[in-house]
């Protein structure tokens, strides 16, 4: 069984993660960034992070358009498979988003697909994006794509099967002290595993708050990929784009 606390130490580092999640959609993602990519209009010259990269598809699509590009996620199993994709402008590296990689080091963060809010303990998120701002050069951007909590609470699936490489995924999610807890259950060569992925359920108005701890300004929002206005009903995501 995980600890509760530190889920994602060993989910994300756990095969069945990769397994259960090798279908997300890498063409969906890579129109993302190259919208991103187009409304931001990074100079050839700049230095960009993945943050939380996983197994570092939006890093390597990022260098492919010609960036300098770090992707650093806590998976050592993640950055053990990343690697391969290494070249003299696209490095990987474990690290806890919580510390400080590199002062003042890169001109745009990507933290994307919701990959923020694991912490127990609010207080960790800011630690992380004043970890993160610390990282950014002085007017550097840093961009937060997130679920759009309220409808993701809205429409709730509370239970579901999924049958993926001959495993039977059992999910059951639910909203439980401010976070949305996804419990998977599945069995294997005669095994039963159980893993836990626990998400604060952060509201538009909190993360507002967090952004003025970490000294961030907002500099836009965006409900979905195709960087359509942001409804706080409607849309599917929140992405923020901010300002050091």
């Amino acid at each position: 069984m995980q600890h509760p606390e530190d889920w994602f130490h060993t989910w994300f580092d756990s095969p069945y993660y990769h397994l259960l999640y090798k279908n997300r959609d890498v063409r969906e993602a890579q129109y993302f960034l190259d919208n991103l990519l187009r409304h931001l209009r990074p100079k050839p010259t700049c230095e960009l992070m993945d943050l939380a990269c996983g197994k570092g598809r939006h890093a390597v699509y990022l260098n492919q358009q010609g960036y300098t590009v770090t992707g650093l996620d806590l998976s050592e199993r993640s950055i053990a498979y990343a690697r391969q994709f290494e070249n003299e402008r696209l490095h990987f590296y474990v690290h806890d988003m919580r510390e400080v990689f590199k002062p003042e080091a890169f001109d745009f963060i990507f933290n994307l697909f919701t990959s923020f809010g694991y912490f127990s303990a609010d207080y960790e998120n800011v630690i992380a994006l004043r970890a993160s701002t610390a990282s950014l050069k002085p007017r550097g951007k840093f961009i937060i794509d997130f679920m759009n909590t309220p409808r993701v609470i809205n429409r709730l699936v509370a239970r579901e099967t999924k049958e993926v490489g001959g495993i039977a995924f059992h999910i059951t999610r639910k909203v439980e002290a401010g976070f949305i807890i996804k419990t998977i259950r599945f069995e294997d060569q005669g095994q039963s595993h159980e893993f836990i992925e626990r998400v604060r359920a952060l509201q538009y108005q909190e993360f507002l708050e967090y952004f003025q701890m970490a000294q961030l300004r907002l500099a836009g929002v965006f409900g979905d990929y195709h960087l359509g206005p942001y409804d706080p009903e409607k849309s599917e995501r929140m992405i923020f784009i901010l300002k050091k």
